[in-house]
Order: structure tokens, then sequence, then C-alpha cells
């Protein structure tokens, strides 16, 4: 079912609950504010020129359903992408049509649950206007709610609601359905929490299209730590959330018919692995029980065959062979029915054919008996004059009453070959009946077979494109372990090598530190000798002085008197002072 047809079941809504007198026409005032609002939900560009133009104010009165639609088509549906929220254009279509219609007083769901089971609604039933929920339908739908719920589906007690039903009507409306499953007649000893889960569980499989959710342990790829997750499956994505209450999404996985999965060993402590490869890049997961993991597993599995295929999601397909079911279903009882027509036109023919000719054998009788009155009237009158006559009157009457007699033996054995026909016609119907629920059986038993050998071919190919791609990692797990010990062996040798060089240094910084200790002492005893030996020189250059010619230059003047040395000299000995210092230091 395509996209114009979904969105047109959500817009009848709308426009049935604008047409408050059931007249089938809506005020335009109404017409133009619902076209806005859908321009505004359905993310398409809103033309007001084109709104005004189609809804002239010279037009007098409402406009109907088939006046609206060439406006909705042409300006709204024909300009329609996969770009707006689908929840949120149910939502404002629900709105509309739950004010009039929604009687919330004796119901036991909330709003958000009875907008769902609206929304479920739309997605079973066909696009035939007004729109129900056929029998099968109804009974799919409580189905998948029992499940949902935990319970046990009672098939006895869905018959005697189903025979209640087809006395009355054989399908329901949205309202109906919403009082039938608000009011807890297939829910008893059920909780409103419990009845509001299954509904939301039903609703996220049919609606939002999720095959599987729960929470599993998933690997990170920077920090390699496990983290609980909400996983939410979908046909071609696999999000997780920090919980079930989907606010926070943590990232997702885009499956492709290139995807795969894998059951992982148990390791690091954790059991019931599983590993998703797609698009180069792997994510390890562990549910909480081998059960879990395989359930995971076969959905995923069954995920990424589907977009392998182009197939829709499983309760898509359902639905649309449930519906070509009841079309064949349905051509089939309408061409037995055209045949019984058949039939009884033929038999009403052949009746036909016996009141003729039990009337003319009514006036055949009624003519014979007429002639004998005649006759014997006659005769009477005559009777002297044509006594002569009486003998050949006798044989002739006799010869009638022979004729009459054959006549009723021959509608006898008539009568008794309609009865043979009748009795015919019926082992003839009960055959046919026969041959066509055996015809039924053999195609269902065909079907059946055909499709488990195509399982069974499916599984052969996946087992063995397994099988060799467990060859392939085993092969690869083996040259990356023998590189990877290569490598351990390399590291070891070069970290004792690194080891033996740390030993040889520490062993020379400490013959270095010695060396430097010796030479701290060496400086320090050669300080302390510089020193009494500047004492006794200074004292000896107090007591001595040398007899040298005078110096032109002034001379310096101590505490005992004129220097016997210039400040030229002076200088020169402390800059040969420092010079013998700092060679001594090095």
């Amino acid at each position: 079912m395509g996209l114009r047809e979904e969105l047109l079941k959500s817009i009848w809504h709308a426009f049935t609950a604008l047409d408050v007198d059931k007249s089938g026409k809506v005020s335009k005032s109404q017409l133009k504010v619902l076209s806005h609002n859908l321009c505004t939900v359905l993310n398409v560009p809103h033309d007001p020129v084109a709104l005004e133009e189609h809804f002239r104010d010279d037009d007098e009165g409402p406009v109907s359903n088939q006046g609206y639609m060439p406006y909705l088509n042409k300006f709204i549906l024909d300009k329609v992408q996969d770009n707006f929220n689908g929840l949120d254009f149910n939502r404002m279509c629900w709105t509309l049509c739950s004010r009039k219609n929604l009687t919330k007083n004796t119901l036991l769901i909330t709003d958000d649950d009875a907008f769902k089971i609206w929304c479920i609604f739309n997605f079973l039933t066909e696009d035939k206007y007004p729109l129900t929920l056929v029998t099968e339908e109804i009974e799919y739908f409580l189905r998948k709610l029992t499940e949902a719920m935990g319970g046990i589906w009672i098939e006895e007690k869905f018959e005697d609601y189903k025979i209640q039903l087809n006395a009355k009507q054989q399908c329901l409306s949205v309202w109906e359905l919403i009082e039938l499953i608000g009011t807890g007649h297939f829910s008893k000893g059920m909780d409103r929490q419990t009845l509001s889960m299954g509904i939301n569980e039903v609703f996220q499989e049919l609606i939002l299209d999720v095959l599987k959710q729960g929470y599993m342990m998933k690997k990170g790829h920077k920090r390699k730590n496990w983290t609980e997750r909400w996983f939410v499956l979908k046909p071609n994505v696999l999000s997780y959330f920090v919980n079930e209450n989907l606010t926070e999404k943590k990232g997702h996985v885009v499956l492709d018919g290139g995807c795969c999965v894998e059951s992982l060993p148990d390791k690091e402590g954790k059991k019931c692995l599983f590993l998703i490869k797609c698009a180069g890049k792997s994510f390890e997961i562990s549910a909480s029980d081998k059960k879990k993991k395989q359930e995971w597993i076969q959905a995923i599995q069954t995920a990424v065959n589907l977009l392998r295929q182009g197939l829709p999601a499983p309760h898509k397909e359902a639905r649309q062979k449930r519906k070509e079911l009841r079309q064949k279903l349905q051509a089939e009882q309408e061409a037995v029915e055209q045949r019984m027509k058949e039939l009884q036109i033929a038999n009403e023919s052949k009746q036909r054919e016996l009141e003729t000719m039990r009337r003319k054998l009514q006036e055949d009788a009624a003519n014979a008996a007429e002639e004998e009155r005649r006759r014997q009237q006659t005769q009477t009158e005559l009777h002297d004059r044509y006594r002569t006559d009486l003998e050949r009157e006798k044989m002739v009457r006799q010869q009638m009453e022979e004729e009459v007699a054959q006549k009723s033996s021959e509608l006898e054995q008539y009568l008794q070959r309609v009865r043979e026909l009748e009795d015919m016609y019926h082992r003839l119907e009960e055959s046919l009946e026969d041959e066509r629920q055996a015809r039924q059986d053999e195609e269902t038993v065909r079907k059946l077979q055909a499709r488990l050998l195509e399982e069974e071919a499916t599984k052969r190919a996946e087992l063995e494109r397994l099988h060799l791609q467990q060859q392939k990692a085993i092969s690869r797990t083996e040259a990356e372990k023998q590189e990877l010990e290569q490598q351990r062996i390399g590291k070891e040798q070069a970290l004792q090598a690194a080891m033996l060089q740390l030993d040889q240094l520490e062993s020379e910084r400490k013959e270095a530190l010695e060396q430097y200790e010796e030479v701290m002492k060496k400086l320090e005893n050669a300080a302390n000798k510089t020193r009494s030996w500047k004492d006794k020189v200074a004292q000896h250059e107090g007591l001595i002085r040398l007899i040298q010619p005078g110096s032109k230059g002034p001379q310096l003047i101590t505490n005992w008197g004129a220097a016997a040395f210039t400040e030229a000299e002076l200088n020169l000995r402390e800059k040969s002072w420092q010079e013998k210092k700092s060679s001594v230091t090095q």
C-alpha cells in the first residue's frame, strides 16, 4: 500500500469529523484551516493563492469530499516527500476526529492508547471508504494484543463474539474497535498498565516497524568497557539508547545486505556474545541468556535477508498476503454464487416446463370431461335415435380413459425423473464442494512444501557461507597470532636489551657520582689551600717590599703605607688567580 493511500485514511477521518451534520460536505473555512495544517505537518510549501482560487467566495455552499479531492491531490499529496514526521501527521488528524467521536468516561485506556489503536486500525484496513475493519483483521489484532500482554488466546470466546458480530455487520469502525479494547472485553484479568504496555508493543511493531527491542550489554569502541543499552531493531537500522524511554540516543548500526551476525564464545567474563559486522565496523554485544541471544541473532539476520531480497517488513508482507487471500476467497465465492444462480435459473426453467405440461394435462382432462358431459347429454337426448351408435361411443370412451391413464403414468414417471435429477444436483453440489476443498488443501500443502524447500535451500546456502567465513576467519586468526607472537618475542628482546642498557647507565651514573664527589672534595681542599695561601701572601706582601723602579703612576696606599705594587699589577695578579682557580675547578 502506497504512501498516498495511508495519508488519505487519516485525512478521511479528519474530513468526516468536520462534517458535523453528516451531509458529506464541509465548510470552506474549515477546509482552509485543514489544508494549512496538512501543509505544515507534511512539510509541503503552502500556496495561499491556489487555496483562495480553489475556494472562491463566489462558490455557494460547502464543499464535498469529491470537490476537495482535486485540490488535495494537486497541491498537497503530489508534493509530499518522505521528509515529514508521520506521528505528528497522525496526531493532528487524531486531534480533529477524537474530540467528536471518542467517549472517555467508560474506557480503561488513556488517550494516547486510543490514538495508537486508531493508527493500528488505519494500518490494518483496506482503502475502501467508509473505513471498516473486517473480522480476519480484528482477530489478527486481538491475537497480537493478547500475546503482547502475556495472555492466552481463547478461540471459543472470539468465535462467540464473531457470531454476534456477523449477526450485525461483520466489521467494526475505528470507534467501535477502541470501545471494544477500552472496555476490556478481551483483556479481563489484566490491569490497565499491562493493557497499555500491550497496545504500545503492538503499535511499535506494526506502525514504527520495530522488529525487536530489549536490554543488552554493548562493548565500547574506544574505552572497551561494557555498558547496558536499550536496543531497538527496525528493518534497516539497529539503534541503542540509554534506557527504554528512548530519550537519549547513544548510536545506531545501519543495516544493509552486506551485514552479517556471528556467535562468539564467552570471554572477558561475558556470556551469550555475538558480533555484528557491517560496513567495515564491528559491534560486540552480550545478551542476558542463550534464548535472548538466539532470538536477537535470528531477528537481525531476518532484517538483513529482507534487505537483500528487497522485501518489506514481515507484518506488512503478512498484511498483503491476508488481503490477497481475502480477495481470492471473495472471487471464489462470487464464482460459486454465479454458478448457483445459473443452476437456479435452469431449475426454474425446468419447473416452468413441468408446470406448462401439468396445465396442459389438466386442460386435456377438463376438455375430456366436458366432451363426456356433452356426449352423455347428446346420448340422453338422442338415445332412441342413436341406439346403434352406443357401442361405438363406449369404445371411444374406453380409448380416452386408456389414453388418460397412460398420460398419468407418463406424468408420474416424469415427476420421478425430476426428483432423481434434483437428488443428482444435490450430490453434484456436494462433489463440487469436496473437490474445491481438496484443491485448496492440495494447493496449501504444495505451497507449504515449496516454502519449506526454499527455506531449507536458503539455510543450507547460509550455513555453507558461514562455514567458509569461519574457515577464513580461523586462517586469518592463525596468521595474526603468529605475527603477534613474533612481535611479542621482538618486544621482549628489545625490553631485555633496554634493561641491560638501563643497568649499565645506572652503574655509569654511580661512577660519575663518585667521581663528582671526589672532584668536589678536591675543589674544596684546593679552595681551602688557596684561601690560606692568599692570607700568607697578603701577610708577606705587607712585610716585604721589593726594590723596583718607581712607577710614574699613582701608588696604592694600604694600612701599612704605600703599596709595593701598582693598581695594574694588582689587576694582573687577580687575573692570574682567577685563571688558576678555573683550571682547578675544571
